[in-house]
């Protein structure tokens, strides 16, 4: 994650200027040594470029980066704002979670922190009225979307450049500030996931865990989520989020009858992947059949092309 002196940075070179080691310590405020340190970093993840001038002297200024883009979006549509002291990597977590109303004890359950963690991390936006209160809840309010925007770049771009520097081909399917689902192209990468640490293969690939073995066209997904247990509910509801056709419904509908996943727990997890109204459509199905409707989100196997794949799989 950035760090705030990080973002000082990016702020200082936001309009695209170059600036020396010596510039940056003397607008920011952090050492020398503390700002060599993080143009390191920042150079290592592409989110600054460097050219040497005379006597060597090294000169930098932003990338084109999506991180970047969305800083400079923030900046220019709130300018009144000294974004650089405000925000720090425990707000940009926080604020990820922030697109709607949420609880600050469902936050801190979610990021793995106390209560007073996630309050800590709010309390510079609640003290400038940057939150929308709804009772026991908070989110961003409208005109605030470019934060929300800051933030989401910034959590993926930490996602992305740490898949990468295992799988070159890595692509993020979705994430939060703490886990991540990805895509790979080549069997190199898989394999390098599979040797690595805190990284699980998870959809259709991890079905076979289960007595369910399909046919895999392309290379299997991988999630990060160190720490923690990969559930049959999270691979249901990757196995929707990377692909939400007939078949793929039909498999994870499959996985749901094998396993014999309870509905409630299956709707907790689903919310984070937007996935509620998928997963209701699934059990309504599953337990009262099938209904011709335009309502319903996804599309549904027939009541007999289901029995056929639980007679195929053996799934009573």
């Amino acid at each position: 994650m950035i760090s705030k002196a990080g973002i000082a940075m990016i702020d200082a070179l936001s309009t695209g200027r170059e600036a020396t080691p010596v510039d940056l310590a003397t607008e920011t405020g952090y050492s020398q040594t503390h700002i060599y340190e993080m143009l390191d970093e920042l150079l290592d993840v592409g989110l600054l470029v460097e050219r040497r001038g005379p006597n060597n002297q090294r000169k930098v200024r932003v990338a084109d980066h999506p991180v970047i883009e969305a800083y400079r979006t923030l900046q220019s549509e709130l300018s009144h704002v000294e974004w650089a002291d405000l925000l720090s990597p425990a707000a940009l977590k926080v604020c990820w979670f922030l697109d709607e109303p949420r609880r600050v004890s469902e936050i801190a359950e979610r990021l793995g922190i106390t209560r007073q963690g996630v309050h800590k991390a709010l309390s510079p936006l609640k003290n400038r009225a940057m939150l929308s209160p709804s009772g026991p809840e908070y989110a961003v309010s409208e005109d605030l979307a470019p934060l929300l925007a800051f933030a989401q770049a910034v959590v993926t771009h930490e996602h992305r450049s740490r898949a990468r520097e295992i799988a070159p081909s890595a692509t993020i399917e979705w994430c939060d500030p703490k886990r991540t689902l990805v895509r790979v192209q080549t069997t190199e990468d898989t394999d390098a996931l599979l040797d690595a640490p805190d990284w699980q293969v998870t959809g259709l690939g991890r079905f076979e865990e289960y007595g369910l073995q399909f046919f895999l066209a392309g290379e299997p997904a991988f999630w990060y989520a160190p720490d923690e247990e990969l559930t049959p509910g999270e691979v249901v509801c990757h196995t929707l989020a990377l692909d939400s056709g007939s078949r793929r419904v039909s498999y994870a509908m499959l996985l749901i009858e094998a396993l014999d996943i309870d509905q409630e727990t299956l709707t907790d997890t689903a919310t984070w992947y937007d996935l509620e109204t998928t997963v209701a459509a699934m059990y309504q199905a599953l337990q009262e059949g099938v209904e011709d409707s335009d309502e319903i989100p996804v599309v549904l196997p027939s009541e007999s092309e289901f029995m056929a794949l639980k007679e195929q799989y053996g799934v009573v």
